[in-house]
């Protein structure tokens, strides 16, 4: 994204966000608030927010424990009886139940072999992803809901209506209700919110199923609990301090939006591959195949989603559109000797570069088995065995085994 459009929405945010506030002493008509009412639209507005960037965080937890906080505080049965779906004991109870045992493999996880997690992981991934889309589509609305109608009617402390008929209202727009302003203006904007923070933080649940060490996905863990003990804390010290604390995840997740959904794609894939043992139903196509950029290509960030074909010169060039949609850009691979790494859960494409091998392209797992065809396909004479497959290799050479790490091929 250009730096000028990057600023702009950035200074959109905070117009927006600002809203209320400026708002909140109406217009010259509207009486003055008193004290005990000022808190009432900074506390509804500092838990809306933080209602939807916690959400975001962790949809399965952030949603249960709502709707479990809303379900206690109804005192009537016909007051929880009119809970929406999400605040029924049904949903809530299977929610945290759910939680508590994605917590329970997580602090099992560190103990045991990472090949013995990694499927509970790819299942927690693709919980995340599903719960991300429901609670987008569902506890949203409610929010905002919420709010729209409390600044409509003055805060619910008897002081005047903030964006009422007393405030923008008196404003020759075509006789537009204030509050209907706001809903239209927040309504998308809190759902781009909504998705720029569920992103960045569903990259942690990516970035766990790629590690090969439980210590590192419960440090992960325990950073993404963190941010959402703080947002759930602060705006019971003061609703303005959870409001600064929500715009920095915002404006953090907003920088970080390219890298999460270039992550997020390859987990999409990765878990798609897995639970549909794709490599069972494929085969390398001999002239093109679909990859992802590692380190090393050109102007292109890591991961990437993209192809890769020989060109008539025997050259291996990788195309891809950013975010996917945008004018497709192609690059050549860097010219290194190469070779097709065989990984434990997913191949790669390896350059030596002096005594340094890296990593410049990454196979979706339904390549694994394939590596020799793929190399084939890609003009590579050379297969090796790099991760924890290569590790295996040489702890069974140091027992005095032999172990065929790399393997040339034959034309």
């Amino acid at each position: 994204m250009k730096p000028a459009t990057r600023w702009t929405c950035l200074a959109l945010m905070c117009v927006l966000f600002s809203l209320p506030l400026l708002a909140a002493p109406g217009g010259a008509a509207a009486p003055a608030p008193t004290a005990s009412d000022k808190p009432a639209i900074g506390t509804q507005l500092a838990s809306t927010l933080t209602q939807i960037t916690g959400i975001a965080i962790s949809p399965m937890l952030g949603v249960s424990a709502l709707g479990a906080y809303k379900w206690m505080q109804a005192d009537t049965p016909e007051q929880k009886a009119a809970l929406p779906w999400y605040g029924q004991p049904h949903y809530w109870l299977t929610g945290l139940l759910l939680v508590g045992a994605v917590a329970l493999k997580d602090g099992a996880g560190a103990a045991l072999p990472p090949g013995w997690k990694k499927p509970l992981d790819v299942a927690e991934t693709l919980e995340n992803k599903l719960s991300g889309l429901v609670a987008a589509g569902a506890v949203i609305p409610f929010s905002l809901d919420t709010l729209t109608s409390l600044i409509g009617s003055g805060g619910g402390g008897g002081h005047a209506e903030a964006l009422g008929s007393t405030g923008l209202a008196m404003i020759q727009l075509g006789a537009i209700d204030g509050a209907t302003v706001l809903n239209i203006l927040l309504a998308p904007f809190a759902v781009a919110v909504f998705l720029l923070v569920w992103i960045t933080a569903h990259a942690i649940n990516v970035l766990i199923l790629l590690s090969p060490w439980g210590a590192v996905d419960a440090a992960l863990k325990s950073a993404r609990i963190s941010v959402l003990g703080l947002l759930v804390v602060t705006p019971h010290i003061n609703p303005w301090l959870g409001v600064a604390c929500s715009v920095v995840v915002i404006v953090l997740s907003y920088f970080l939006a390219g890298w999460a959904f270039r992550l997020t794609t390859y987990g999409t894939i990765f878990c798609w591959d897995f639970f549909t043992l794709r490599r069972h139903r494929f085969e390398p196509d001999p002239k093109e195949n679909k990859v992802f950029a590692g380190k090393g290509i050109k102007d292109t960030p890591l991961r990437t989603y993209g192809r890769l074909s020989r060109t008539a010169e025997g050259k291996l060039r990788f195309r891809y559109r950013p975010w996917l949609v945008f004018p497709e850009k192609q690059v050549e691979l860097p010219d290194h000797p190469l070779a097709v790494g065989r990984g434990l859960f997913y191949p790669t494409i390896e350059a030596k570069i002096g005594d340094e091998e890296r990593t410049i392209i990454l196979l979706p797992p339904r390549y694994r088995g394939h590596e020799e065809a793929f190399a084939r396909a890609c003009g590579i004479d050379e297969l090796t065995d790099v991760g924890l497959r290569r590790a295996w290799g040489v702890i069974v050479e140091l027992c005095g085994f032999n172990s065929r790490r790399r393997v040339r091929l034959t034309t």
